[in-house]
């Protein structure tokens, strides 16, 4: 099959495409980046930080170490998932525009995915693929929809937090149906992007499921989503709150045992 997949430029999105990849050898696999979730206003000083960790450690600091070293087994930066592909990973954050579109409907896609893509996708990207539009949702739905799911099941007190792949059908932000769900449980003493990285090898297990199925000729049986919650980013008083439960955002000395050994 032709499959497009839409993911963010994040350490999330880049160890859930290592674990995803190699098992879609068998296809025509083109990947698209967007560079972040949300939009340009400002923020609190606590996601600030959380993006340094998500996002700048890994653009910046680890992805040009990896591409230096004359001997590398680790998980790979975007740029060397390239050769492994239709063609080189692409930045493409205007995807409904002319050019966005001119761009995915020029690689016939059977299936696209979206793994914490940063825009809505709108109805003329939908239409484009012939087996739909798959999104791996990083929250248990329908009771997180929106964006740091993790965050606020924690901030909740959940006992699990999980994925929930389902369809995009229309602009609805996480309504679609859903195929599959996968739960980890939470461990108080861990931080908010432990418990995100901890998602996707459930996770990315869904997916590849889903496209075996698919690539069969069957569908997909799943589930129609009614009520929930559409949570958006946290504001200060929010993230006092989640302090002053004793969790964090992100511990360096959890994110240092992760790189080292999943990248180095």
């Amino acid at each position: 099959m032709n499959i497009v997949i839409l993911a963010n430029r994040d350490l999330a999105s880049n160890y859930a495409l290592n674990l995803l990849l190699p098992q879609l050898s068998q296809h025509n696999v083109s990947v698209f980046l967007s560079a972040k979730v949300g939009g340009n206003g400002r923020k609190p000083a606590e996601l600030v930080t959380l993006s340094f960790f998500e996002q700048k450690l890994l653009n910046q600091l680890l992805s040009p170490l990896l591409e230096k070293l004359s001997s590398h087994r680790g998980y790979k930066s975007f740029a060397q998932m390239s050769s492994i592909l239709v063609s080189p990973v692409e930045a493409l954050n205007a995807i409904n525009s002319p050019e966005g579109l001119a761009k995915i409907s020029a690689l016939q896609p059977d299936l696209v995915l979206s793994i914490r893509y940063g825009s809505i996708l709108k109805q003329d990207v939908l239409g484009l693929p012939r087996l739909g539009v798959l999104n791996l949702h990083s929250g248990v739905l329908p009771d997180y929809r929106g964006v740091m799911a993790t965050f606020w099941a924690m901030l909740n007190d959940e006992k699990k937090i999980g994925t929930s792949l389902h369809y995009i059908v229309d602009a609805g932000i996480d309504t679609g149906r859903i195929v599959a769900q996968s739960h980890v449980d939470v461990e108080a003493d861990k931080s908010y992007l432990w418990h995100v990285l901890q998602l996707y090898v459930e996770g990315v297990a869904l997916l590849i499921e889903a496209i075996s199925t698919l690539a069969l000729g069957e569908n997909l049986s799943t589930t129609e989503q009614s009520g929930g919650q559409y949570f958006s980013f946290p504001n200060v008083q929010d993230l006092q709150k989640f302090q002053n439960k004793g969790l964090s955002l992100v511990k360096e000395d959890e994110l240092i045992a992760f790189i080292t050994e999943h990248y180095l």
